[in-house]
């Protein structure tokens, strides 16, 4: 689904009787709206909360449902297809499995009224936390809090210590105690709103402090797959989505009628066809690679193992492999579409500026494809890698 389509809006949502297909259609209805305001706004939230995306990495011991990655990655490429912003903000729904890792009891408070819990957090600049009596006296700002509007709960990094083996810490925080610093002005994934968060002498109890990426206290299969590898996927799964949006775009004006000057239609023309075609080889081997390794990583901890390090070193490649080859469908499609890609009303438009973006994350740059080679020869790589 690349146009927004023409919906006659009814109180489904009021009843919560909302199905996947119909938040799509939503989406692309209000998707000019999050990049005009910046930020996808809290009943959009509500909508995607109906179909399931904030308590897909819910434990199931506290009503959640705990999916398996590949699943959750598919509803965020589908819905990244439509609005890569919507897609980028959904896809820290699995941020939840962070959370595994505070205590049973802290968990439980999260959960009491609801699964259905929207975390947000600007975990950089990693800050100092002074120790007073009751927890963490917390002061700073946050950058890349993505979501943060529409959040239930959110985090901000802090300095570890002695019990934490040197390893930087999340403190979580009610929305009123955060300040949101609204200055979100970018080219592309405009609508996810990734302010900055200000805190200001607030007292975060250690019990409500975790280490990214630690040992979760849950004892179930999603909290077993490799954190930091499944954070990197739900970034790159959003440039699978807008690939896949532009190629189909391209077919569809390319099959479209002849142009103005009587030249024949670009479904006509063999360069058209050999290079729309290679890009989608192209796009389809990143995908496939992509959930093959997914869900050869998910049945590994199913069975009770724990993941290699190479088969998580093949997760962060096929991660960092998709997000370019996503972007790569963007440029090829955009090459192809001539003039008419060049105005502001065009579609091309907006999935070139969102298609830049995933690739300039931490998670997904070049020195992936380094430190992934370095694993599978038996080389260590950077810290934090895996």
């Amino acid at each position: 689904m690349t146009n927004a389509p023409t919906l006659d809006t009814t109180d489904a949502a009021a009843n919560g009787t909302l199905s996947f297909e119909d938040v799509l259609e939503h989406v692309a209805l209000r998707r000019e709206e999050f990049a005009r305001q910046k930020f996808v706004p809290r009943d959009m939230i509500d909508e995607f909360k109906q179909i399931g995306i904030y308590r897909a990495a819910t434990p199931h011991r506290f009503g959640g449902d705990a999916l398996p990655p590949s699943e959750f990655l598919r509803m965020i490429e589908r819905i990244s297809a439509v609005d890569a912003s919507a897609g980028w903000v959904t896809s820290f729904g699995s941020a939840l499995v962070y959370l595994a890792a505070l205590p049973l009891a802290t968990q439980a408070e999260l959960y009491k009224d609801s699964p259905d819990l929207v975390f947000a957090g600007g975990l950089f600049p990693v800050q100092p936390a002074e120790q007073v009596p009751g927890g963490l006296k917390i002061t700073g700002q946050w950058k890349f809090a993505s979501g943060c509007k529409g959040a239930d709960i959110l985090g901000v990094g802090i300095r570890g210590g002695d019990s934490t083996a040197g390893k930087p810490r999340t403190a979580l925080l009610w929305p009123k105690d955060v300040e949101i610093v609204e200055n979100w002005d970018v080219v592309g994934l405009s609508g996810t709103g990734s302010h900055e968060l200000k805190v200001d002498g607030v007292v975060v109890p250690e019990d409500w402090t975790f280490i990214r990426g630690g040992t979760p206290t849950v004892d179930e299969p999603l909290y077993r797959y490799p954190s930091i590898a499944y954070a990197a996927q739900v970034l790159a799964v959003v440039n699978l989505g807008v690939g896949r949006a532009a190629l189909d775009y391209a077919i569809k004006v390319g099959a479209g009628r002849t142009g103005i000057t009587g030249a024949p239609k670009l479904a006509d023309r063999a360069y058209y066809r050999i290079d729309l075609a290679k890009a989608e080889a192209t796009l389809r081997s990143a995908r496939a690679f992509f959930y093959e390794v997914t869900d050869e990583a998910y049945a590994t901890v199913v069975a009770g193992d724990p993941v290699p390090d190479k088969l998580a070193a093949l997760l962060r490649l096929s991660s960092t492999h998709v997000a370019k080859a996503g972007a790569s469908a963007v440029h090829t499609a955009f090459q192809l579409s001539g003039t008419g890609a060049i105005y502001d009303g065009n579609a091309m438009q907006r999935y070139m500026r969102e298609a830049l973006v995933p690739p300039q994350h931490a998670f997904l740059g070049d020195g992936i494809y380094d430190s992934a080679g370095a694993v599978l020869m038996d080389i260590p790589p950077f810290p934090g890698f895996i």
